[in-house]
């Protein structure tokens, strides 16, 4: 069957899957009686629970919808030891335990499912365990509702992804390479296709909203907008971004950490699997191409007390007091914060100057080349927040949005001051005035030492642990150790023949 065929075979079995009753899949679930009650309605054979390692990645177990009530009641067992970040060997008995209003019908499995997101319970004392990512971030709502400041913070991540065709990698001690492609990739306007090449390429750095045919990936976008609201992920907007080659960005409306950081996880999983249906591969790699854009998660963030908005005032940008010294939090822990929100070698090829890249940690209302910016679309207070540019979805949602949370309130409580703001173009400006803004780190160990220096926000509130961080910290300065001895490539380019 051609590659045109096998794309409208899979429409034609999504559009089928997603008509009447099936639009039905925000059910309000709080009880069990409701959940077996759904799992009922769809006809659910399995039930799959998942939660997340510490880099973030979605761990599974499945059992038969019987088997249900069982672990309702009393959870799931699986062995921590062989989960990164978890238990060691000699205490690995964890229990998973299911958050009922997480469920939602997984359509991706060849028997329909019920998947809900758990936490995670030691079985001995009973307690919440420790290291979980999603116990840290209950523990910074918690925080959150301590201090007294608001009782919800809100948040608007907007992750960006590419959509390959093909990726191919190795790495051994004798050889290492990578290869992406795409169908809309400006480096095929000679390649030879199937019935010929249409052309329609897009350029680099050309690739921000184009209508058809070179963007090839609306239909695959929209698939993903249908699959992820049918999860209850609820989506303002999806389009093409920047970079050539299949650069996307699809933005879920703002909500409160929690909901947000699960909603995050989900959201990774729905658009890997939607795009696996299309026959393509999506990547939240941060720098996956050179000399294009790379793809960020610029996180909008606002605090709320009582239903109204607390950032919304008269400074500037029409700011309250209160989101100047939220931003100026952010802007001293922002080189700690890298550490958490940008965890990845990778990260750092993407934080670069000339690429739209957030380096300059200085904030500015409308300037997308600064760290912070204050979004000007709208004057509704309610609509007032500040977005923070340089995270990427290479982080675990928990953790990062758990930092960035505290790093907020640190500033608040001691009243700290963001400096003085800027409306010009950060990447004009001459290299005398740029020494004088903070930057960026340059690598993940800058950003683990930086973490390492500066970690007292994180942990005075007992949402971070010092030996949670101190694990952290050593696990990904051997990550970063060990990429920085493998040779690559372009160096073979450059030295071979010195």
């Amino acid at each position: 069957m051609s590659p045109l065929r096998i794309r409208q075979s899979i429409l034609h079995e999504t559009k089928a899957s997603h008509t009447g009753e099936d639009l039905d899949f925000l059910p309000g679930i709080n009880t069990a009686a409701d959940l077996l009650a759904f799992a009922k309605k769809h006809r659910a054979t399995m039930a799959d629970f998942t939660f997340v390692d510490v880099p973030g990645t979605l761990q599974r177990t499945t059992k038969p919808i019987h088997e249900l009530m069982d672990v309702l009641e009393g959870g799931a067992g699986f062995d921590g030891s062989s989960i990164r970040g978890f238990q060691q060997i000699q205490e690995s008995d964890m229990l998973l335990i299911p958050d009922i209003r997480s469920a939602f019908l997984d359509t991706f499995s060849s028997e329909p499912s019920v998947s809900l997101l758990c936490d995670v319970q030691d079985p001995v004392s009973g307690k919440p365990y420790g290291n979980s990512p999603r116990t840290i971030a209950k523990r910074a709502v918690d925080a959150l509702h301590e201090s007294g400041i608001a009782d919800t913070a809100y948040f608007g991540p907007e992750a960006e992804f590419f959509i390959f065709d093909n990726v191919r990698f190795d790495q051994s001690a004798g050889s290492a390479f990578y290869s992406v492609d795409s169908e809309e990739a400006s480096w095929n306007t000679g390649r030879e296709e199937e019935g010929g090449n249409m052309g329609y390429k897009i350029r680099h750095k050309e690739g921000y909203f184009p209508a058809g045919p070179q963007d090839r990936h609306q239909t695959v976008r929209t698939a993903m907008v249908r699959e992820l609201e049918q999860a209850g992920i609820r989506i303002e907007t999806a389009h093409h971004e920047v970079a050539t080659a299949g650069q996307a960005e699809i933005d879920m409306q703002f909500a409160d950490l929690m909901t947000m950081a699960d909603s995050l996880v989900r959201y990774k999983y729905i658009v890997k699997n939607t795009a696996a249906r299309f026959g393509k591969t999506v990547t939240f790699m941060p720098k996956p191409l050179f000399g294009d854009n790379g793809s960020g998660m610029h996180v909008h963030q606002s605090l709320w007390l009582g239903g109204k908005p607390l950032f919304a005032g008269n400074e500037y940008a029409g700011l309250s007091t209160m989101a100047l010294h939220y931003l100026a939090g952010l802007l001293k822990h922002a080189p700690a914060l890298c550490a958490l929100c940008n965890p990845t070698t990778n990260s750092y090829k993407r934080l670069v100057p000339g690429f739209e890249a957030p380096v300059n940690l200085i904030y500015s209302a409308r300037n997308r080349s600064a760290a912070i910016r204050i979004p000007m679309y709208s004057q509704n207070p309610k609509a007032k927040r500040i977005e923070f540019r340089m995270p990427d979805a290479s982080c675990n949602p928990y953790l990062a949005f758990s930092a960035l949370l505290l790093a907020g309130l640190d500033g608040i409580e001691k009243e700290l001051s963001p400096g003085m703001h800027t409306d010009e173009n950060l990447y004009h400006m001459t290299p005398a005035q740029l020494s004088k803004i903070p930057h960026a780190p340059a690598t993940l160990m800058e950003a683990l030492d930086a973490l390492e220096a500066d970690h007292d926000f994180l942990t005075s509130r007992g949402v971070f642990t010092e030996e949670f961080l101190a694990a952290y910290i050593e696990g990904k300065r051997a990550e970063a150790q060990e990429e920085n001895m493998h040779p690559t490539p372009s160096e073979f380019f450059k030295y071979y023949d010195i």
